[in-house]
């Protein structure tokens, strides 16, 4: 079973930059799309970004030009850069494999606040 876990969240002001980090178990994960998610308070979990496993990335209109997604195969790791954060970044973000989501992991809290 493959297990999920993120790191990389904290607390910044508007404008602020975070890195977040996901680091998976398992041996096929450099063919798996790999996505992150978030679910601010209230609302339904929403995807962010995808990257599939040639390096292709998808983008929710919201985040493009301030996010960017990675990988790292040989870690078993995927990355999301994100800058220019806003308050409506706010949530708690998660990565799954895209197509066949694993059990979630804990998340890691992002909160943007002045």
């Amino acid at each position: 079973q493959v297990q999920l876990v993120e790191s990389g969240g904290g607390s910044v002001q508007p404008g602020g930059s975070l890195r977040l980090s996901c680091a998976a178990s398992g041996s096929l994960f450099s063919i798996y799309t790999m996505g992150w998610y978030r679910q601010a308070p209230g609302k339904q979990r929403e995807w962010v970004a995808v990257i599939r496993s040639g390096g292709g990335t998808n983008y929710r209109d919201s985040v493009k030009g301030r996010f960017t997604i990675s990988r790292d195969n040989a870690k078993n790791t995927v990355y999301l850069q994100m800058n220019s954060l806003k308050p409506e970044d706010t949530a708690v973000y998660y990565c799954n494999n895209h197509y066949s989501p694993a059990p979630w992991g804990q998340g890691t809290q992002v909160t943007v606040s002045s």
